[in-house]
């Protein structure tokens, strides 16, 4: 069972927040773009298994949370911390799926007192990051979509307002895992996109824009699994990461895309658990 509440930051806005309860150790589940924050139900075995307490939320814009024009990906570090505050909750792991992976490593290079450990899964780097060509292998449409965004939200409005689902985005693995342990991401990702395309254009405004901090600082244990055939989060994306944190531990599937790859998801739950 899910428990579903809305915490109130003080200012008129508030966070929809999610919660499997319980009194083991806390992973807060950082969601995709365009995605609701439900938690991940495909690893609710596994955390029952573990004795993990899942916590998540709508970030600003998706779901129930209120629009915040302007967040960048650090904002996502009070954000966790108003809502941990809130259940009572000191330390915990994150745990972040492709534009979740950004926001669970703000959390542990801001929060260092707090987050035990971080999994990262088809994360994203930074733009601009040294070294790394941000856009190779990165299917047309997301190419398309991120450089509307570089040019700021006018452009970034005007390209969501005409931009239309690839479905080659996606691996032939991909698809496989969409039509199986995965399907429940379309639970996630029908209430995002039916409520408009606010959180995405926020969510692609922060990746392109500076993070707020750098994964360098990250110095909690870290674990980043990344698809050899991701086609949305390149693979360059979570090598660049790797060279950055030095605590970070890679494990790549070449076989994997961008869903796939999450098939490994009950692996990197079990390494969380051991840390937290």
């Amino acid at each position: 069972m899910v428990n579903e509440s809305d915490v109130d930051l003080g200012d008129g806005t508030t966070l929809h927040t999610y919660d499997t309860g319980g009194t083991g150790p806390v992973v807060f589940w950082h969601h995709g773009t365009p995605n609701i924050g439900a938690p991940p139900s495909p690893l609710f075995p596994a955390a029952e298994r573990l004795g993990v307490r899942w916590v998540s939320y709508d970030r600003p814009g998706y779901g129930g949370s209120t629009p915040r024009r302007g967040r960048n990906v650090a904002s996502a570090a009070a954000d966790v911390a108003t809502i941990a505050d809130a259940l009572n909750i000191e330390r915990f792991g994150v745990f972040g799926h492709s534009g979740g992976g950004p926001h669970a490593l703000a959390c542990a290079a801001l929060l260092p007192e707090r987050v035990s450990a971080v999994v990262g899964v088809a994360s994203m780097a930074p733009y601009g990051g040294d070294g790394l060509d941000w856009f190779a292998g990165m299917i047309s449409a997301g190419v398309g979509s991120l450089t509307a965004a570089l040019a700021g939200r006018a452009e970034k409005e005007n390209y969501e307002a005409t931009a239309e689902y690839d479905a080659e985005m996606f691996t032939a693995s991909d698809h496989a895992a969409l039509s199986g342990d995965w399907k429940w991401l379309l639970d996630v990702v029908g209430p995002a996109v039916e409520g408009g395309p606010g959180g995405l254009i926020d969510d692609d405004l922060a990746y392109v824009a500076p993070w707020g901090f750098r994964p360098s600082d990250v110095e909690a244990p870290v674990l980043l699994l990344h698809g050899g055939e991701d086609r949305i989060a390149p693979l360059g994306h979570g090598e660049w990461l790797a060279r950055q944190i030095a605590t970070a531990e890679a494990r790549t599937f070449p076989e994997d895309g961008h869903i796939s790859v999450l098939r490994h998801g009950e692996a990197a739950l079990e390494w969380l658990a051991e840390r937290l």
